[in-house]
């Protein structure tokens, strides 16, 4: 056990988590998701798991521990409703929630289309599956950084 750590993040999750670096993107996904064949293409190679929650409770552990990029104008992104993409389903509701809990303040996800969303996770750092059942429970979060309070913090691009 460690402190101050969710219990939910494993050695092999926090090794990711800590291994990306700037600007690298992580997905999580639910149980729908082509996860095992999306990850094999990613630079992690293999897939990740959290099972047996659902995709809110995954994204608030992963949160607890990586920061979202803040020179991106979209670092949390959602998976489109196939045909309605204004539709924000529960699932994506729940996690907005999440997202917004762990910045602090109203960071709303972008959107992307299905096909588009499996392209660019084939591309991510790493992919991480959950027990989400309800469809569309899938996000793309790019990693921040962590920086000392006395270094600059740059200007945001």
């Amino acid at each position: 056990m460690l402190k101050n750590l969710d219990p939910l993040l494993s050695a092999d999750v926090l090794h990711a988590l800590s291994a990306m670096g700037h600007g690298d993107e992580l997905v999580i996904c639910d149980a729908n998701f082509p996860a095992d064949s999306v990850a094999r293409a990613t630079v992690t190679g293999k897939l990740l798991r959290l099972d047996g929650v659902d995709a809110a409770r995954a994204i608030r552990a992963v949160l607890s521990v990586m920061p979202l990029d803040t020179f991106v104008d979209d670092p949390a992104l959602r998976m489109e409703v196939v045909g309605e993409p204004d539709t924000v389903p529960a699932v994506q509701r729940e996690a907005q929630a999440e997202v917004n809990r762990a910045e602090g303040r109203d960071l709303p996800f972008a959107s992307i289309e299905r096909f588009a969303f499996y392209e660019r996770a084939r591309r991510a750092y790493c992919v991480i599956a959950t027990g989400e059942q309800r469809g569309y429970g899938c996000f793309m979060f790019k990693k921040g950084v962590l920086l000392a309070p006395d270094a600059p913090q740059g200007n945001r691009t």
